[in-house]
């Protein structure tokens, strides 16, 4: 059974127990499009106790709210699963999140609450009927997303909206419709009462689409990357490139590196790359026809570092994005660069991601690719073995030479490892002897 058969099923029960039942949201809007719904809503006549009665697996993720999830066979060893709704009308969000109450309603009045036209529609899967009370078909086919009812209305209910809309416009390549922008532009401040988890997982979501960039223009023009990410602000209108032969401002060139990587990156390396030279405002200067950023990939790894703590990614995801921005330029001289410092990189679990971002970063700004290709030459032609070959001495010989541990005790096993990757020493009696020069032992 596939999701969207199990899906018809559930419609089907609720209809045969004598309830309303239909599919809701996205799922309609995707399958209006031709597109396979990445998850079924159902909205139900139902009430919470009378879904949890009629199927046999049911979870109570929200019964406050009407909402039961009911659950099916196991596909692939997960369970298909639906959630079901009651049809609802909403009262106020002094949050700005959830409502205080919910009066259980009927399909009219629940598109009603919902938050856009093209979100909003109804469709029987049984009857085959659509039922759209907010004129979101029509929507879908001009392209044109649209607030349902009063904007301002819409978004003081959930600010995440506000957000969720330039998504939904970067994804389905919508216009957005005047009054929504407008609303848009005049809530944009009030993102920030939004969780830094709820904002994270939106931007993860807009980041990895392959039409990113029209996305983070509309973060910045509807003025919400002020509100979520103020750092970026920053980069517009700062030169790029020499003042005899301007390339646009910083912000161009970054949407440049964006569009450079591909279809489908992992939310670390957009994000990494999106803050690459988010330290290039902090350590601008001009010195007759030259501009210059120096260290600018070390402030901006500190920036990054903050900025990932302040939407409370995971710390993988952080330190990933904090070494993207910190070695975006590490890989440039990459044919002159001594062993010991080009293979510990080669070996790093992100390097081939830095290499996306390399290779993105130079094409953005007319440079060649050759210090990419090489690098990716010495990782399709090298042995794994001569990249990170076994350490010659640990912390073990030095502790029975009687090298206690403490600064020094760093400095020789990292003397003796550099050498080794230069390939001037390459037995233990060497690094013993190294280590005993060092230690004066």
């Amino acid at each position: 059974m596939t999701e969207r058969e199990f899906a018809v099923s559930v419609v089907r029960q609720l209809q045969d127990a004598g309830f309303e039942a239909l599919w809701a949201g996205g799922c309609v809007r995707d399958e209006l499009l031709g597109l396979a719904p990445k998850d079924y809503d159902v909205a139900s006549s139902a009430r919470p106790e009378q879904v949890q009665a009629l199927f046999r697996r049911t979870i109570a993720i929200g019964e406050s709210f009407g909402v039961v999830e009911v659950l099916g066979p196991k596909v692939a060893g997960q369970h298909l699963k639906v959630q079901v709704a009651t049809f609802r009308n909403d009262g106020a969000y002094s949050d700005g999140r959830r409502p205080e109450q919910v009066v259980f309603s009927s399909a009219q009045e629940d598109a009603q609450r919902r938050d856009f036209t093209i979100n909003g529609m109804f469709f029987d899967p049984i009857g085959g009927h659509l039922h759209d009370f907010v004129g979101g078909r029509d929507d879908l086919h001009a392209r044109i997303l649209r607030a349902i009812g009063e904007p301002n209305l819409r978004f003081q209910e959930d600010k995440l909206r506000l957000l969720r809309a330039v998504r939904i416009a970067t994804r389905f390549e919508l216009a957005i419709e005047s009054a929504t922008e407008s609303a848009i532009r005049a809530m944009a401040d009030q993102l920030p009462v939004v969780s830094a988890e709820r904002i994270a997982e939106e931007l993860r979501q807009l980041l990895v689409h392959p039409r990113r960039v029209r996305g983070l223009n509309l973060l910045m023009d509807l003025g919400l990357a002020q509100a979520v990410l103020p750092e970026l602000v920053l980069m517009k209108g700062l030169p790029q490139g020499p003042p005899s032969q301007p390339t646009g401002d910083l912000w161009d060139h970054a949407m440049r590196v964006m569009d450079g990587l591909g279809d489908h990156p992992s939310f670390p390396l957009a994000f990494g790359t999106l803050l690459h030279d988010v330290g290039k405002p902090g350590t601008f200067a001009r010195t007759g026809d030259r501009l210059t950023f120096y260290h600018h990939e070390h402030l901006g790894a500190r920036m990054a570092d903050e900025i990932c703590l302040r939407l409370k990614l995971s710390n993988s995801e952080r330190v990933c994005i904090v070494w993207l921005v910190e070695k975006h330029q590490y890989l440039a001289d990459a044919e002159r660069m001594k062993p010991s410092k080009l293979k510990p990189m080669l070996i790093h679990s992100g390097i081939h991601e830095l290499l996306v971002l390399h290779r993105a970063d130079a094409l953005a700004t007319g440079k060649d690719v050759e210090h990419v290709e090489f690098c990716e030459r010495l990782l399709r032609e090298s042995d794994p073995s001569e990249l990170n070959p076994a350490v010659l001495i640990t912390g073990n010989d030095l502790l029975a030479m009687g090298i206690t541990q403490g600064p020094r005790y760093k400095q020789i096993l990292d003397a003796v490892r550099e050498a080794q990757l230069d390939g001037t020493m390459t037995t233990p009696a060497e690094a013993l002897a190294l280590a005993r020069r060092m230690a004066g032992v």
